[in-house]
């Protein structure tokens, strides 16, 4: 008995603007296809997901909540002194 699987991955054309274009090519390591860029960068959820994506330490995303922390007590404090 001979089993035999055939899986086709098939291809398709898409069209984007030059913008998208260039953006995608930034996003290129070294002799990546486009494909597998496409995939990297869509690996974990929808690429809309990756606009703004900031990879930081866990010292820099302590830094960054701590300097929050304290603008909005200042904050905080000004509005409390404005109101009566």
């Amino acid at each position: 008995m001979y089993v035999y699987t055939y899986m086709y991955m098939g291809t398709k054309t898409i069209s984007i603007k030059d913008e998208a274009y260039q953006a995608l090519l930034r996003e290129k390591i070294d002799k990546e296809s486009f494909t597998e860029t496409i995939l990297r960068l869509t690996k974990s959820g929808r690429i809309s997901d990756c606009f703004g994506a900031w990879k930081m330490t866990d010292r820099e995303e302590e830094t960054f909540k701590v300097e929050l922390a304290t603008g909005w007590h200042r904050v905080q404090e000004r509005i409390s002194h404005e109101m009566p």
